[in-house]
């Protein structure tokens, strides 16, 4: 066999063909033909692998030479979230990786102008060792106490910084500082340049990107951006507090405002002055500056998450009664002078009087409310009057509802109203307390956890020096330490007596803030008790002076009926801290009470003849020194932060002194106890609910004080008799010949009467009724009537509602009065029957 035969000898073709040759000629090397046949059979693999070349040069060249977007596609690694338990790990800096140092390359030959043109893949070589190291501080949570500080201008970073090492020493947040600029100073540099040290409880986080320097503005926003998602996946910060945007960077501001809007968390742009005007920000907790609060409780109701910073609205309203021009303009001024460190200007609600003096109509035409803005942003009005229609004085209730329908939040958890007096000059940082005071006291993470904080009505603005009957002085409650009430008395510093904010259990109409949920449950508590005539309501001893407006009374009654209070101010009125200085040279009494008749003028002092020659004589014994207005001095126009405690946090609720609506201390449980016993009085001799009345307390209503059209009052006040149907079933009388209404009429006038001692008998066949004698002891038949034994008449039921004495007492009343009609209620029963029976006519 030869050679080819013998390497291929399982193939048949060329078996065949080896044994065609003549045998006996044996050669090494293969003739022509097989190697022409050997050639044919491997051009197939040869052509594939060929082909093969070709298509990977092609793909090569096809790959390499695709051309570039002009930016490049958003990149957003992310890191893997430690564990919930995980240890604290610590970090060192020599695991951070070699960071290029060199500008990147770049293609064609730029401008000497264009200095930022890399938009290459965004890499953060230090934030992952940071961010690691944050673990132990609750960042896998939703709810926590950390505060994120970013900033990009180091103009901004020196602005920033004393905020942020303030706040950390308070010791009530977790705060970091983020560094997302192109500046490429190291953070241990700008430490030492803005003076920071090691008391400064900082977390310093390095969030600029490689190449920061040679960054495009896109390549910028795009790595602020991510930055942020990063930052947030490990701390969930509850707010980003960020310089002004005229001092930062555009693309960093655009950044933050889009991917905070998307995360859904509070930014708060601080204005150029901060650092001197709006330090107090420091002390507030993770909770007042996020803001986020759940209404309420239940979980059946709907819940309002709020953030607090930039969705607060506060509405103005201003009553102005008649020939109150000085001291409408007065405050009007004092509003437009006060400092909003960049916030939303609050709605002003004026309700003119029909008479308005022309120096008023030319200040308010003059008027625009907010400042216009020279930006070019279109302005928006936010002002609205309302002029009354001239007729007469009406009623205190008409005059109430006239003013507390002026204002409804359309959002309860944030949307609140400022009532102010004209009367009152506010001080230029007023808006500084209030959003101090409400973020404190009403969406602090301390607040939420505390019951006091349901009972909490609002804010008053003013210190009074009398009572709401405006004949006893009022004297405010003092704290036994020193002007600081820190924790630990200053060096140089007495433990002495100072004055201290409060609770009181009292409404303020001269300044005084009222939450937007109490508001609706005070709409709620006047429909309700207006809903009645209220010539058929008991009268009750009026509390407040007529000095005030007639609304005070019925809100004093809310307040005491559910057991609120409102926080007062330490700085008295017409003091140099004062917030509010109210003016009584130009005081001008509601409208509800001007009209009333004045003394005659027979015991007005004559006037004196007029003497050219008269000498003016003063007897220094008999003049006043100081005059009777309580406030004459400048209002306030240093920072809040020189009236905060020097050295300690605000205080809790549950720690302030508590008084009642006549200004004596009481203990919360007290509190609770008189509230429960006013409510349930209030709930008989107004509302007109039985004793066995069981109220059902909704959010945001007063519905259960009353009981007008309810089941709960059987008979009730159209007839003059309280009872309640006996559990015995009573047989009813026969239908009478005559018509149902006139007998049933008859019948029940008759019984009025027998429960005064009169005897009463109707004639059978004409249905005429005959008056027996009054003196008769005895009734039809010689039976003794027995409701002389215990008579209630019309007059004494009057008399139970119309009492306003304690309760144990009138519950005694009421037993009286229930024994004496169940035993009227068995005789009537009785008759009744033996009416049925034939032993007596009917109409008897």
């Amino acid at each position: 066999m030869s050679l080819l035969g013998r390497i291929f000898a399982d193939d048949e073709e060329l078996g065949k063909k080896d044994d065609d040759r003549r045998r006996g000629k044996k050669t090494i090397l293969p003739t022509w033909s097989a190697r022409k046949s050997t050639s044919a059979a491997t051009w197939p693999r040869r052509r594939t692998i060929l082909y093969g070349l070709i298509a990977c040069f092609t793909l090569y060249v096809f790959f390499k030479n695709i051309p570039q977007p002009d930016h490049p596609p958003m990149v957003r690694p992310r890191f893997e979230k430690p564990p919930h338990h995980a240890p604290p790990t610590t970090y060192s800096p020599k695991v951070v990786p070699d960071i290029p140092s060199e500008a990147p390359p770049r293609s064609g030959k730029p401008s000497a102008a264009e200095r930022h043109y890399y938009d290459g893949p965004i890499r953060f070589y230090k934030l992952a060792v940071s961010l690691h190291a944050i673990a132990r501080l609750g960042g896998h949570m939703e709810i926590n106490n950390n505060v994120l500080f970013a900033v990009s201008s180091l103009k901004s970073a020196t602005e920033l910084i004393p905020i942020a090492c303030k706040m950390a020493n308070w010791d009530r947040n977790d705060v970091h500082l983020a560094l997302m600029g192109r500046d490429d100073l190291d953070i241990d540099e700008i430490r030492v340049l803005n003076g920071v040290d090691e008391q400064c409880n900082v977390h310093w986080h390095d969030a600029r990107p490689d190449f920061s320097l040679w960054s495009s503005d896109f390549r910028m926003e795009v790595s602020v951006s991510a930055a942020l998602g990063h930052i947030h996946g490990f701390m969930h910060p509850q707010v980003v507090i960020t310089d002004d945007s005229s001092r930062e960077d555009s693309f960093f501001t655009r950044a933050i405002r889009a991917r905070a809007f998307e995360m859904g968390k509070t930014v708060i742009e601080l204005p150029p002055d901060a650092s001197d005007n709006l330090m107090w920000i420091a002390r507030l907790d993770s909770g007042s500056l996020a803001g986020k609060m759940l209404l309420y409780d239940d979980p059946t109701l709907s819940a309002y998450k709020v953030l607090a910073w930039q969705t607060t609205y506060i509405d103005i309203l201003i009553h102005a009664p008649p020939r109150s021009s000085g001291s409408l303009l007065r405050l009007l001024k004092s509003i437009e002078a006060a400092d909003y460190f960049g916030h939303r200007r609050p709605h002003l609600t004026i309700e003119l009087p029909a008479d308005v003096d022309p120096p008023t109509w030319a200040f308010l035409e003059e008027l625009t409310w907010p400042p216009l803005d020279w930006s070019g942003t279109p302005h928006q009005s936010q002002v609205t009057l309302r002029h009354r229609i001239p007729r007469q004085a009406g009623t205190a209730e008409e005059a109430s509802a006239r003013q507390v329908e002026s204002f409804y939040p359309a959002r309860p958890g944030h949307s609140h109203v400022l009532v102010l007096s004209p009367q009152v000059e506010l001080s230029p940082i007023y808006f500084h307390y209030l959003m101090y005071h409400l973020l404190e006291y009403r969406y602090s993470s301390m607040i939420r956890e505390s019951p006091e904080s349901k009972n909490f009505v609002g804010l008053s603005l003013e210190l009074p020096s009398m009572h709401l009957n405006d004949s006893t002085a009022f004297s405010p409650p003092r704290s036994n330490r020193g002007p600081s009430h820190s924790n630990e008395e200053e060096e140089g510093q007495t433990a002495t007596e100072g004055p201290i904010s409060f609770l009181w259990q009292a409404p303020n109409s001269n300044a005084a803030l009222y939450f937007g949920d109490k508001w609706i449950e005070f709409h709620s508590f006047l429909t309700s008790r207006f809903s009645n005539d209220p010539t058929k309501q008991p009268g009750r001893r009026k509390l407040i002076s007529e000095i005030y407006p007639s609304w005070l009374e019925f809100f004093q009654e809310l307040m005491r009926a559910r057991g609120y209070t409102m926080l007062y101010p330490k700085f008295a009125s017409g003091s140099p801290d004062s917030i509010a200085s109210v003016h009584h040279e130009l005081f001008q009494p509601p409208e509800e009470y001007s009209k009333r008749p004045k003394p005659s003028s027979d015991t007005d002092t004559p006037i004196p003849p007029l003497d050219p020659q008269e000498t003016f004589e003063t007897d220094p014994t008999k003049q006043r020194l100081k005059p009777k207005s309580t406030s004459e001095s400048t209002p306030l126009t240093s920072n809040l932060l020189s009236l905060l405690p020097a050295s300690a946090v605000p205080a809790d609720l549950s720690d302030l002194p508590l008084l009642s609506h006549e200004g004596n201390v009481l203990d919360p449980s007290v509190l609770k106890s008189a509230a429960r016993i006013f409510a349930n009085d209030f709930r008989r001799t107004v509302g007109q609910c039985s004793a066995t009345y069981k109220p059902r307390i909704e959010p945001m209503k007063a519905d259960d004080l009353f009981c007008y059209g309810q089941d709960d009052v059987r008979g009730g006040l159209e007839s003059g008799v309280l009872w309640r149907e006996p559990s015995a079933p009573v047989t009813p009388p026969p239908r009478p010949v005559k018509d149902d209404n006139e007998i049933r009429q008859s019948e029940f006038e008759a019984h009025l009467m027998r429960q005064g001692g009169a005897k009463e008998e109707k004639k059978a066949t004409t249905g005429v009724e005959k008056e027996e004698d009054e003196t008769k002891p005895k009734g039809k038949g010689g039976k003794e009537n027995a409701v002389e034994k215990n008579p209630v008449t019309k007059a004494d039921a009057t008399k139970l509602i119309e009492d306003n004495a304690p309760a144990e007492a009138a519950m005694e009343r009421l037993r009286e009065a229930k024994e004496g009609k169940v035993q009227r209620q068995e005789e009537y029963t009785k008759d009744a029957a033996e009416e049925s029976k034939g032993e007596k006519p009917r109409g008897w």
